[in-house]
């Protein structure tokens, strides 16, 4: 009788551990799909914003006549890049003076974030970065979108007043 029970409870604990086995390559294959809906999610948002970062940065280099329209694709990135050198003689010397804004969107990444970056230099000095982040689940297009046009204004300010 004893052997019985035992061989009762050792099939019963088989049984566990399979359901515990099964229980883990379900959760496997699940947090596998919500991955591959990050990546997509991420995608989706990522073509919007660089959409509207192109969009902006064209009406600045518009206003600004002399900066060149160049898209942004590398490992740190997509979005747009603006441009411009300009020479400067004083007392007869010769100085080349650049001015650029770089507009990103990072890649996708393990932490699930969107994550928007500018970088910025008027006439040599870099002076402008920034940076803003969400996490993918609660990002908020429109504020990512406001902040693209306050940075773009932002920058447009800057240039202004250091080229008077």
């Amino acid at each position: 009788m004893l052997a019985v029970d035992f061989r009762e409870r050792l099939h019963r604990a088989a049984e566990r551990g399979q359901q515990t086995k099964d229980a883990k390559v379900r959760e496997a294959a699940a947090k596998a799909l919500s991955e591959e809906e990050c990546r997509r999610l991420h995608s989706s948002y990522r073509l919007r914003l660089t959409e509207h970062i192109e969009k902006c940065l064209h009406q600045l280099a518009d206003n600004f006549p002399g900066f060149h329209v160049e898209t942004v694709v590398d490992d740190k990135g997509w979005g747009t890049a603006i441009r411009r050198d300009d020479l400067s003689i004083q007392a007869g010397k010769r100085n080349n003076l650049f001015s650029r804004l770089v507009m990103t969107i990072s890649p996708y990444s393990k932490f699930h974030v969107l994550d928007l970056l500018a970088k910025g230099a008027i006439r040599n000095k870099e002076n402008f970065s920034r940076n803003h982040y969400q996490l993918l689940k609660d990002a908020d297009l429109d504020s990512f979108e406001q902040m693209i046009e306050q940075w773009t204004l932002d920058y447009a300010e800057q240039y202004a007043a250091d080229n008077a």
